[in-house]
């Protein structure tokens, strides 16, 4: 199980999402967590569009984390999003983002929100996680992919059967 399995909910995974650029993709996000979290759209997309002007999200690896925090949330909200095609996000590496974890955090921020940043980090380093991952077409498989995934699963994954866990 990973730590961010308690914070991804099936609701909040969004695959083949096709946005022009960040600006699209963060108020595509606010839409939907006002739609689905009943927070303003216009907040979440701003706090998402300020934390990225102050510094690139992306790992580099078809990866980024955009972060912020949001006033008015009380608790985490983690939401996976599967771009197509993959979105210019001034990576280290400069490879387009295909895989985003937007993570929304209550304000102030606190040590919980920092360790999960990193674990997101670390995890999405992992190869054969984001190997796992898109070999997962439907959010049910992505949602027992990280209630699963363990550093030891590596040894035992078939990504063809991680929609049949639990």
């Amino acid at each position: 199980m990973t730590a961010l399995s308690r914070y991804v909910q099936t609701e909040d995974l969004l695959l083949g999402l096709e946005v022009a650029d960040k600006r699209q993709l963060f108020q595509t996000i606010g839409l939907h967590t006002e739609r689905i979290g009943n927070l303003p759209a216009d907040a979440v997309a701003s706090a998402l569009m300020r934390r990225e002007m102050a510094g690139s999200t992306a790992l580099g690896l078809g990866v980024a984390i955009p972060h912020a925090r949001v006033s008015g949330l009380n608790h985490i909200r983690a939401l996976y999003v599967r771009l197509v095609p993959g979105l210019d996000f001034d990576a280290p590496d400069a490879a387009l983002v295909s895989d985003a974890l937007v993570l929304l955090v209550p304000s102030p921020a606190n040590q919980e929100h920092l360790e999960l940043l990193a674990h997101a980090a670390s995890l999405f380093s992992d190869r054969a996680f984001r190997g796992a991952l898109q070999a997962c077409k439907k959010p049910i498989e992505i949602k027992a992919l990280f209630d699963g995934w363990t550093p030891e699963a590596l040894a035992r994954c078939d990504p063809s059967r991680i929609g049949n866990a639990r």
